[in-house]
């Protein structure tokens, strides 16, 4: 297990002066890259190899937003290893040792020159050591496209929507797909699948749907394929 400390900062907090599902998102997606950098197998190494991990589905649950200033600690490992796929849990606690925030995510390894997935090779493997899946309750990792949904006006994708893999960041997507729901909605379970790569100047049009107490926001190309699809509950 990789785990750093932190404090809730100002930048990173809401009008509710709480931290933000996006500040959490940013928290787990740091701790990932910081464990592979400190492996000597992060962002230099993979491009280098021409290789990139790409994040495939998310599922982060919220028992409750830190403060401002509060005491965080950060947790991350993989626990399974299969093909051009690799899993990995998260978790937020407080300074307590109490749960804040957990996550599950399943990652995909691409060859950059091709864009098709490639085996994770054996000395990237072997430099992780896999822990135990963390006990929660893992929801499927496939998300269906709104059903008779609301669309919305489209929108192009920004420089600032984008990362060193020059195409739209996975934290952005939830960002995004948060405009479409209300800001009284308190948030404590995420869902995102990843369909396909947005890039710079990219249209996103998106489509919206509430069913069941829960939002499903696609966001999509001009044929009304998603890039992804987003469930906030």
């Amino acid at each position: 297990m990789y785990s750093f400390d932190s404090r809730v900062r100002y930048s990173e907090v809401g009008e509710d002066k709480k931290l933000t599902l996006d500040g959490i998102i940013n928290y787990f997606q740091d701790s990932s890259t910081f464990q592979s950098e400190e492996l000597g197998i992060g962002v230099d190494f993979l491009e280098k190899l021409h290789r990139v991990w790409v994040l495939s589905s998310w599922q982060i649950v919220v028992g409750r937003y830190p403060a401002l200033c509060e005491e965080i600690r950060i947790s991350t490992w993989p626990y399974g290893f299969q093909g051009f796929c690799g899993s990995r849990n998260f978790m937020m606690t407080d300074r307590d040792g109490k749960l804040l925030a957990w996550a599950n995510s399943l990652w995909s390894f691409l060859d950059t020159q091709t864009g098709r997935p490639a085996r994770v090779p054996d000395e990237v493997v072997k430099k992780y050591v896999l822990e135990e899946r963390l006990e929660m309750d893992y929801a499927p990792r496939k998300l269906p496209m709104p059903k008779d949904g609301k669309a919305w006006e489209p929108f192009a994708v920004q420089k600032h929507h984008l990362d060193t893999n020059h195409h739209v960041n996975n934290g952005q997507y939830i960002q995004m797909a948060r405009e479409y729901v209300p800001e009284d909605f308190s948030i404590r379970q995420m869902r995102a699948e990843y369909k396909k790569s947005a890039l710079l100047g990219n249209m996103i049009y998106p489509v919206t749907a509430l069913e069941d107490g829960k939002y499903t926001i696609g966001l999509c190309d001009e044929q009304g394929k998603p890039y992804a699809v987003v469930e906030l509950s």
